[in-house]
């Protein structure tokens, strides 16, 4: 399945500064799948390394890191010769060997003509207790598959090209936009784990048994993720780990968003979960977005640590988590009644994520509240998330009013619809990647 991240791959290629490349994302989102593609199309030969499946592979960094005796050693293991101008070589499952990781400083001051890439479990690579190479490596983050990816991989060619094309100027037709809030639907059901979707867009032809399998696979997802806690963290701090893990659902069903510590486990504090919750946003299996009371930039210099709101990294395992039925996603009219609208903001955050990899900030003042603020170019844009097709715009009227906003911006149901008069912009949620759209 086509990921559009292959494009920034060959950026990395091309750079005429190129440090190794360590491809972050949370398990099973593709990397291994996307680095093989990589090197097989875009290099003489691939040669793969992965640390987790041949143990006898972690010797040969036991002793000195000169990147000539490392090559020489995984020549003669690979049994194959490595043209550092033509080829590509690969860490795989790079966590398992911390001192791979360390490797990476000398290959970027010693043989930076060789193209080096590696993947492996954000929950041991973002935890490693050896030395890490920091500022001698460049780095990508591979999300779950987007909508926008999701629509490819299930051959939704025209659509994709509609809403691609879309200026500020155009319209949609109601018939479009129908069929993109069901493709919505079915994304919030499946989200977007590669395997799932390849699994789902298998099995597409029956519904029912399609929705049945997929939930299946997401549980089994779930559990690998839990099992990892205990590995990477230890047996103690993984009970703590897996209480916030598993209190996200509860938490945004709730009809104020932001995180309760307390709710979490008996006498539970910020200060005694926050390492926990650091420990899962670094593992990249949640979006911590932060609260501000000001409209003003930085946004982070109005914030306070213990107020944030959690959003899971996937709409299909989130789901899953909350024991959500499927049902209640397809057969619901208005999204936003699911889990108090909160599943179409996870949604939206996914959205986000995806679109630009910066850190996410929503706002709160008294009684409003706007769930997302985007800054652009020094531009504070306030982004509201309503229920259903309509609804009063009370908060995002009084921040910008406060604040002189340049124009408002809701993301609902409703078809995408510009007011210049009223510096009012409507974006359905299918289009919420391609926030601000330009003329």
């Amino acid at each position: 399945m086509k990921r559009t991240l292959y494009n920034k791959l060959i950026e990395w290629k091309n750079s005429e500064k190129r440090k190794p490349l360590i491809l972050k994302g949370a398990r099973q989102t593709g990397k291994t799948y996307l680095l093989t593609q990589f090197g097989n199309n875009e290099f003489e030969h691939l040669h793969y390394v992965n640390f987790q499946k041949n143990r006898e592979l972690h010797e040969i960094f036991t002793g000195n890191l000169t990147p000539a005796r490392l090559l020489e050693l995984l020549e003669f293991v690979l049994d194959a010769s490595i043209d550092i101008h033509k080829d590509i070589l690969f860490f795989d499952e790079v966590q398992d060997c911390p001192r791979a990781l360390t490797s990476l400083k000398y290959f970027c001051e010693e043989l930076p003509e060789l193209a080096l890439v590696c993947a492996g479990s954000l929950l041991g690579v973002v935890h490693s207790e050896s030395a890490f190479p920091v500022g001698k490596v460049s780095f990508l983050n591979l999300y779950p598959m987007s909508l926008e990816e999701f629509l490819e991989a299930l051959g939704e060619e025209r659509s994709l090209q509609i809403i691609s094309e879309l200026t500020s100027s155009d319209s949609i037709p109601f018939v479009v936009h129908k069929h993109l809030m069901e493709m919505v639907k079915e994304y919030m059901v499946v989200g977007g784990m590669p395997e799932v979707v390849s699994l789902y867009k298998d099995m597409r032809e029956n519904r029912n048994n399609a929705f049945k399998q997929v939930r299946s696979k997401q549980n089994e997802l779930i559990t690998a993720y839990m099992g990892d806690f205990s590995k990477y963290s230890g047996k103690v701090r993984a009970n703590e780990i897996v209480a916030v893990f598993e209190s996200i659902p509860a938490q945004l069903a709730k009809e104020n968003k932001k995180y309760i510590s307390s709710q979490v486990i008996p006498g539970g504090r910020f200060s005694k979960l926050s390492s926990s919750i650091d420990w899962l946003t670094g593992a990249g299996l949640i979006y911590k977005v932060k609260i501000t009371n000001s409209g003003e930039l930085p946004f982070s210099g109005f914030t306070k640590e213990n107020r944030f709101k959690l959003y899971f990294f996937d709409s299909g395992l989130l789901g899953a988590l909350g024991g959500l039925s499927q049902k209640a996603i397809i057969m619901q009219n208005d999204l936003f009644a699911t889990f108090k609208g909160a599943f179409c903001e996870n949604f939206i955050a996914q959205e986000f994520m995806y679109a630009d990899s910066k850190p996410l900030f929503s706002w709160a003042n008294n009684t409003s509240e706007i769930e997302f603020l985007k800054e652009i170019d020094g531009v504070v844009y306030p982004i509201e998330v309503k229920a259903g097709l309509s609804g009063k715009l009370k908060s995002l009227n009084v921040f910008s009013q406060k604040y002189d906003s340049p124009y408002r911006t809701r993301i609902s149901g409703r078809n995408f619809e510009i007011h210049a008069s009223s510096y009012m912009h409507n974006y359905p949620l299918y289009l919420a990647y391609r926030f601000p759209l330009q003329d």
